[in-house]
């Protein structure tokens, strides 16, 4: 069993919770995720790990309520436990492996989308513990939908808050930021943006039009967090990967964002999901050695 030790509503329907996980605080990375259940009959749900601290031997995770699983396990509180937590899973950032000095000479624009902040926060917490201050631009559809504010100012070099609708921060999409910081003057070598398909989509037409390498994290497609189930299967320069078992982070220039969100939709369905079974053949599963 596994001790949830802090427990908080971030904003309507967002939820953070501080889970003992020695094992896995010990080892994760930034960008990868774990898989939570609640008991042995409960769905497994992929999260990217939004903080860890190796010496209390805890994780932190945010998550929203998106159907019941995650409704159930909003209701959860301090003391309480999860029957399995399982990671880390998936393939850490890949800035974590590269030359510090060379990582250091890299300026680094970081765009968070709702939820997608928390997955963001630990690669700018992990940046700025090891003396590299990036810039960070998070965007939310109003103020009050706005989740970890004081943390990421406390590790950003320059935070950039963004609200469809005015409310708080600069107004606009979080591409409209993008283009304004760069007409600014600034200067970018590498682009990280998580948050809705929609967004991250938009983002890389931006960053493409202004010559900005950008990677992204599709979390948001994965949900066995295994590959068995198909369901994060995704177009990357014309490759067949899986966002669960080669990702979650890719290079967002060679993401096909419409088929994957097309596949989404269609995903949602048992009758949709055996009519992408059966036209994808082989390639339909990520983890089921088939398409290895």
């Amino acid at each position: 069993m596994y001790k949830i030790v802090k427990a908080e509503e971030l904003t309507t329907n967002i939820f953070l919770m501080e889970v003992e996980a020695a094992r896995i605080a010990k080892s994760c990375q930034p960008g990868q995720f774990i898989i939570a259940r609640m008991d042995e009959d409960g769905e497994r749900i992929p999260l990217t790990i939004c903080d860890y601290n190796r010496e209390k031997g805890t994780i932190t995770i945010v998550f929203q309520i998106v159907g019941a699983s995650t409704q159930d396990m909003a209701s959860l509180k301090a003391g309480d436990s999860f029957r399995d937590f399982v990671g880390p899973l998936g393939c850490p950032s890949e800035f974590v492996s590269e030359d510090l000095e060379a990582l250091k000479e890299k300026k680094m624009l970081f765009v968070a989308g709702g939820v997608g902040t928390a997955p963001v926060y630990p690669q700018v917490k992990w940046l700025h513990e090891h003396g590299i201050d990036a810039d960070v631009i998070v965007g939310a559809k109003t103020k009050d939908l706005l989740i970890l504010e004081k943390e990421m100012e406390a590790v950003a070099g320059n935070l950039y808050v963004t609200t469809d609708d005015g409310s708080y921060g600069r107004s606009g999409m979080v591409t409209q930021t993008i283009k304004d910081l760069v007409a600014e003057g600034k200067h970018y070598d590498t682009c990280v943006a998580i948050g809705p398909m929609i967004m991250m989509k938009f983002v890389c037409l931006m960053t493409k039009e202004l010559n900005i390498p950008t990677i992204v994290s599709l979390n948001p497609i994965m949900v066995d967090g295994t590959g068995m189930c198909g369901a994060c299967r995704v177009s990357v320069g014309g490759k067949v990967k899986f966002a669960c078992v080669d990702g979650p982070e890719f290079d967002g220039h060679q993401v096909n964002f419409d088929e994957a969100m097309q596949r989404q939709q269609i995903y949602k369905t048992a009758e949709g999901r055996a009519f992408l079974k059966a036209k994808e053949g082989n390639t339909h599963h990520g983890g089921c050695g088939n398409c290895r």
